[in-house]
């Protein structure tokens, strides 16, 4: 005779009511139960091969499978399953039963709430005995997490203990998360998401996200369709070849991803089950990593050309079969040369965005929009010159030149001019023109060859810096007192990441300029004391579009990405810098608001979507900000019945 666990019982959640654990009318048994037992069968197109265990309120039609269970258990625990007795020559069924109650209940992330289940849930879900008496709110959870993750001394410590929260109470980390974004977002972002790639293997515990490979090909659908949850909205997918400024991390750039979606969920309201963190691992050229015993991914070279294609079209034609032409799908940290292609491959006939090309060109556009009230004039007054010519800094100079010929009607190969970039072999001029890169061409301008950063800065005589290199300390002594000396307010953008990687700091940027510099880094830097005076110093953080611009392309349905819903998300976030803001030298809103800036930058992207005719959500809301809003996921606990 079989023991029965409480656990065990009613069915799986498929059938359950979606606004409970499980459905109303599962209520406690008595001391008969009559349980049919459904075994696996063949996989004849059923991919579910677990027990399923109904109640005896359905209709039982083969009385002859009807097992009757006494509550009385005679002799110890039995080991029903047979995992006890088995050998290791013998093969063992992982038997399941999915049960949101109970023991089951307090280790699912999506509906534990450790310490805040009620007197009533408590007996209504069987967890008398498996927690503590005492009842407490989700504001004191918060309270006592973040004293806790206070505790830790180190950055990776911080970030384990916060992605471990995520694995066991997923709503209690996006309250605290929301809650403490200015003080977290260092922690699950950059700069710590960079020490923790690197260290991936290390500190890897259990798995969030879904992992591609070589080994996959072929399969990739049936992979996809392994993953839990059905309904998703965004996929931020990487192949880990150019993980921040730190390189090939192979299988172990599956950080990014995750943390990216951290950000969609809290600062973007993007539910977290809507949202898939994808990596796909083709190999590593990094020789550390391939040493490394705790290494995770393919223990081989990466594999590029056709191998490489064939994988990622498998994978793009998957997506879109599987979720449907609406899925959103974020290219990120992916290497200059598939990086372009893939943009310029998919972005016809898939809704794809790449941060590292099109989010830091919007963010940063949308500070130089507003810094524009600091230093006067329009943006096509100003002159810009690049330290770094990949993804990010042609990214945003061709976003910049599309802004100023919008505004001035003049043609986009002319406002280009305005731009220059210098690369690792110095001034990107006509002359260098057969052997530059394709994305790199349009920024050939006629100019004699300069290599040298400083020289470039006193031939141009730019008005606005900007480092996208991924080189640290680059922007010298020698180069910010040029800058200052060319102009009164110099704008000095240091974007590269993490922090080490940053082109010169916020504390050399105003030493250097005698407090004058209008700057901003990619990872944040503390305030800096000069003279008596406090500098705040500004974070250009992707954080701060890619969120509000991928609600505003989901709300609205919209099935293509357009030059224009950028510039309009750029001037969405410049819109948001306030006056006292201003008056602290800063071109970024604090993102202690940053809820309510992402809700007006969804309303202004969806708004471009309807007006470019790609959204297909009809009709379109009257106020789409509040629309966004109230399509925003609430960390809030919902009560159990």
């Amino acid at each position: 005779m079989m023991s029965l666990n409480r656990s065990c019982f009613l069915g799986n959640p498929a059938i359950a009511g979606s606004s409970s654990p499980f459905s109303h009318s599962q209520k406690r048994r008595s001391a008969s139960l009559k349980v049919v037992a459904l075994v696996p069968k063949a996989r004849t197109g059923d991919r579910n091969g677990s027990v399923v265990m109904e109640s005896t309120l359905q209709e039982v039609k083969d009385e002859s499978s009807v097992v009757e269970l006494k509550s009385t258990v005679h002799g110890g625990v039995q080991d029903v399953y047979g995992e006890d007795t088995a050998t290791e020559d013998q093969f063992v069924t992982p038997w399941s039963v999915s049960v949101a109650s109970g023991y089951t209940l307090i280790r699912d992330p999506h509906h534990n709430k450790g310490l805040a289940f009620t007197e009533k849930e408590r007996d209504a879900h069987y967890l008398r005995g498996l927690l503590p008496p005492v009842v407490i709110s989700q504001e004191l959870q918060v309270k006592k997490m973040i004293n806790c993750i206070r505790q830790y001394l180190v950055p990776l410590q911080k970030y384990i203990a916060m992605m471990d929260l995520q694995g066991r109470n997923e709503k209690l980390f996006y309250k605290l998360l929301i809650d403490h974004v200015e003080e977290l977002l260092p922690v699950v972002y950059t700069p710590t998401v960079g020490e923790a790639c690197q260290k991936y293997g290390s500190i890897f515990t259990h798995p969030h996200g879904l992992f591609i490979s070589l080994k996959d090909k072929g399969k990739i659908l049936e992979v996809l369709r392994n993953w839990p949850e059905k309904n998703i909205q965004v996929i931020v997918v990487t192949d880990g070849e150019r993980i921040l400024g730190l390189g090939d991390l192979g299988c172990h750039g599956m950080g990014i991803p995750v943390g990216k979606l951290a950000l969609y969920t809290a600062l973007g309201g993007v539910r977290p089950s809507a949202c898939l963190p994808v990596t796909i691992d083709v190999g590593t050229n990094n020789q550390k990593l391939l040493d490394d015993e705790f290494y995770i991914g393919l223990r081989q070279k990466r594999a590029t050309g056709q191998e490489y294609a064939e994988l990622l079209q498998e994978f793009m034609t998957a997506v879109k079969q599987n979720y449907g032409e609406k899925i959103l799908v974020q290219f990120e940290d992916f290497a200059n040369h598939n990086a372009f292609d893939l943009l310029a491959k998919y972005g016809t006939t898939h809704l794809v965005f790449n941060d590292d090309i099109q989010g830091t060109a919007s963010v940063v556009l949308g500070g130089l929009i507003a810094a524009l009230k600091l230093v006067g004039g329009s943006l096509a007054d100003h002159r810009f010159l690049f330290l770094g010519a990949g993804e990010a800094g042609t990214g945003i100079a061709e976003l910049i030149a599309l802004e100023v010929s919008k505004q001035t009607n003049i043609p986009v190969e002319e406002t280009r001019k305005n731009i220059w970039l210098v690369d690792s072999k110095g001034l990107i001029v006509s002359s260098r023109k057969e052997s530059l890169q394709h994305f790199k061409k349009p920024w050939a301008h006629e100019h004699e060859p300069v290599k040298e950063l400083v020289d470039a800065v006193n031939a141009i005589k730019p008005t606005v810096l900007i480092g996208t290199s991924g080189a640290g300390r680059t922007f010298t002594k020698e180069v910010v007192e040029s800058m200052a000396s060319l102009n009164e307010r110099p704008i000095i953008l240091a974007l590269s990441n993490p922090t080490s990687q940053s082109e010169c700091t916020a504390e050399e940027a105003y030493t250097w300029t005698q407090g004058r510099a209008i700057y901003c880094s990619g990872s944040p830097f503390p305030p800096v004391e000069y003279e008596g005076k406090v500098y705040t110093p500004g974070q250009a953080n992707n954080a701060y579009i890619f969120p509000g611009f991928g609600l505003g392309l989901i709300m609205s349905g919209t099935i293509r990405v357009h030059d224009d819903m950028l510039l309009a998300a750029s001037e969405a976030l410049a819109s948001q810098v306030s006056q006292e803001d201003y008056d602290k030298g800063l071109i970024y809103p604090p993102f202690t608001n940053i809820r309510k800036i992402s809700a007006h930058i969804a309303a202004k992207v969806a708004a471009k979507s309807y007006e470019l005719g790609l959204a297909t959500r009809l009709p379109e809301p009257k106020d789409l900000e509040k629309y966004a809003e109230s399509c925003m996921y609430s960390p809030s606990y919902r009560s159990f019945r």
